[in-house]
């Protein structure tokens, strides 16, 4: 029986269909709607986190997007999409940056997406510090995609395809610009023109397209 992606649409679980799309690894989806913003109640029944991504596995449930995205590498990657640890430097890299993308560019971001659901007003010091934490994660990452064609280095890995969904679906829910950021972008259109993704609409990944439809028109 063929691993469950419950995916809930405009979310990080995008990251998780495109993460088995890339391994070809055979997957049934079910596509939820937002009800009206967070998730309905059909999937919150499925774990106690109450939010996508989340997969079943035979007698497995498991939430969690870094946990789901190691789960899937360790059991049926045979080392695609990975950096090992035989690489040294290398390896280190790729695991800060498949880290990164939890721990400080998804949470940057989605801590701007709360106060702007609060109706704070624009002066308001903390959100002024927050966004200040979102722009110095996107400068670092901007920084490293200056001098490497990815985030682990010369190859595309995972820690790309955890990465990208904050620079695209979760501008749609929290809109912030690109500019000023040219590596950024031009990694972007790498991503969009390199690794099909148009082809991949069908499956549900309609945030994720949403960078590289626009042309860029708006960074």
């Amino acid at each position: 029986m063929p691993l469950t992606i419950h995916h809930l649409s405009r979310s990080q679980s995008e990251r998780i269909i495109w993460l088995c799309e890339e391994l070809a690894l055979p997957y049934d989806l079910k596509v939820y709607a937002r009800s009206p913003l967070l998730a309905p109640p059909e999937l919150k029944a499925l774990h106690p986190l109450e939010t996508a991504p989340i997969i079943t596995d035979g007698e497995i449930t498991l939430a969690e997007s870094g946990a789901i995205a190691e789960y899937i590498l360790t059991k049926y990657a045979h080392g695609r999409l990975q950096i090992p640890p035989s690489e040294g430097k290398k390896y280190a890299e790729y695991l800060y940056w498949l880290h990164f993308a939890n721990g400080t560019l998804q949470l940057s971001v989605s801590r701007t997406m709360y106060f702007r659901i609060a109706k704070l007003p624009a002066d308001n010091p903390v959100e002024k510090m927050v966004i200040a934490r979102r722009e110095h994660a996107l400068k670092l990452l901007d920084d490293r995609l200056k001098v490497n064609e990815w985030l682990a280095g010369e190859v595309f890995t995972a820690a790309d395809v955890m990465n990208v969904v904050s620079l695209t679906t979760l501008r749609i829910l929290v809109p912030f610009s690109l500019e000023g950021y040219p590596n950024i972008v031009r990694y972007l259109q790498r991503v969009g023109e390199g690794r099909g993704i148009r082809g991949r609409w069908k499956k549900g990944i309609r945030g994720l397209c949403l960078c590289w439809e626009r042309r860029h028109r708006r960074v």
